[in-house]
């Protein structure tokens, strides 16, 4: 008869949040240390609206429900795939992503919604200031990273996040234009 796995496991932690290790990537300590900083605020803001964009994708209703419940869900996806690809971006600079959602909740700056459902306008105008917070640290985070030789950093910015956030945000908004979905 086999063991079961020793339980619990306690491991001694190997780099602090907010540390940056040497990594060959041609850039300076400063740098790298700027970037990993900027990069997890905006990760942790990330986290938050994907969680936004499922929340609302599970809890829309209306006569727009089927078309908002698709596009929130693809937009949720693309906002998953943006976590993923600043996360891994603070790794390649030596840094420590932020992960654990507690921690996240911690950082982010986009505002906790009602645990209950809000009228569609409402969680379509949560979606789009959080996106509007996002782009706005983004770009700063975009210019600033440039300054510092950090091409990498900024190009993720500014092709991903930035331009994710744009079109999502397009689309989200038009969503809010009163118009009748009938004319008589």
């Amino acid at each position: 008869m086999g063991r079961g796995p020793a339980l619990p496991q306690e491991g001694r932690i190997v780099q602090e949040f907010g540390t940056v290790k040497g990594f060959p990537v041609g850039l300076a300590q400063e740098a790298r240390t700027y970037a990993c900083g900027r990069l997890n605020k905006v990760l942790a803001d990330t986290q938050i609206l994907y969680g936004l964009y499922k929340k609302h994708h599970w809890l829309m209703r209306g006569a727009t429900f089927y078309q908002l419940h698709l596009v929130l869900d693809k937009h949720a996806g693309e906002q998953l795939a943006l976590v993923d690809a600043l996360a891994e971006r603070v790794q390649t600079l030596g840094g420590v992503a932020v992960g654990d959602p507690r921690h996240v909740a911690e950082l982010t700056t986009v505002p906790r919604p009602p645990d209950g459902v809000e009228e569609v306008p409402a969680m379509l105008s949560r979606l789009l200031e959080a996106h509007e917070a996002i782009l706005t640290d983004a770009h700063d985070a975009a210019a600033r990273t440039a300054a510092l030789g950090d091409d990498g950093t900024n190009d993720l910015l500014v092709s991903q996040v930035i331009r994710t956030g744009e079109l999502q945000a397009w689309f989200v908004a038009e969503h809010l234009v009163d118009t009748p979905l009938v004319r008589a």
